[in-house]
């Protein structure tokens, strides 16, 4: 792109035909009103013929141009044809005017800062390193002491929760029941065949039995009421 700009400011530059003196003050006679005093001669009338445009009349090259651009054009626009030649030609006189832009200095200074940003945030992590290999070879420690104790535990404590459950689930509990009756029945029955037997007397017989029998049918409604509210 730089190229293509340059090569356009050379063709500008190119060095134009001597224009004659005659030429340039009719020229400028051209331009000028006419005095009033003086009648108009047919030489000044011709001279409206030629449109010779005042510099304020021209168009502005920069209008379609970016400020970069723009002022790029206003370091090369003081330069010779010699000068330009040169930044075509030599890579370090081109390189030593790119550099010399504000646009470059802008952006060289961003990327010095950036960089030396990166490295400051480089030597904070270094300096970081043994502090966080100490935490790495804790955390190890406690990965193969602590936690094998805690979680051995934790295993214990969820063995013993699982138990618990079991023991204390509504299955568990109307089987309890049906034992603890079974129970009852069985050693009432035993009291009985004693009476049988003449191992007991009659008072101590009933005073037993009663008891037997009472606690047998508790926890047969017990376990009625359970199985009625569970819907077993």
């Amino acid at each position: 792109m730089f190229k293509n700009f340059w090569g356009s400011l050379e063709q500008q530059a190119q060095p134009r035909p001597q224009e004659n003196p005659a030429d340039s003050w009719y020229s400028n006679s051209a331009v000028t009103s006419p005095n009033p005093s003086r009648p108009a001669t047919p030489g000044s009338s011709s001279s409206n013929s030629y449109n010779v445009l005042r510099p304020a009349d021209r168009p502005s090259t920069s209008a379609n141009v970016s400020p970069a651009a723009a002022g790029i054009m206003d370091l090369l626009k003081d330069k010779s044809v010699d000068e330009l030649r040169k930044l075509l030609s030599d890579k370090d006189a081109y390189h030593s005017f790119l550099l010399s832009l504000e646009p470059v200095k802008t952006q060289n200074k961003l990327r010095d800062d950036l960089k030396n940003e990166t490295l400051q945030l480089a030597r904070e992590n270094l300096e970081k390193e043994p502090r966080i290999m100490e935490l790495r070879n804790q955390c190890r420690i406690i990965r193969t002491t602590e936690l094998a104790a805690a979680q051995e535990k934790l295993h214990e404590l969820e063995r013993k929760k699982e138990e618990t459950l079991r023991f204390y689930s509504p299955a568990s509990l109307l089987h309890q029941l049906q034992e603890a009756m079974n129970a009852a029945d069985q050693e009432s029955e035993a009291l009985h065949r004693q009476l049988l037997d003449k191992e007991i007397d009659l008072s101590s017989f009933l005073q037993k039995y009663k008891k037997l029998r009472e606690t047998y049918h508790k926890r047969a409604l017990t376990q009625l009421a359970a199985k009625t509210t569970l819907n077993v």
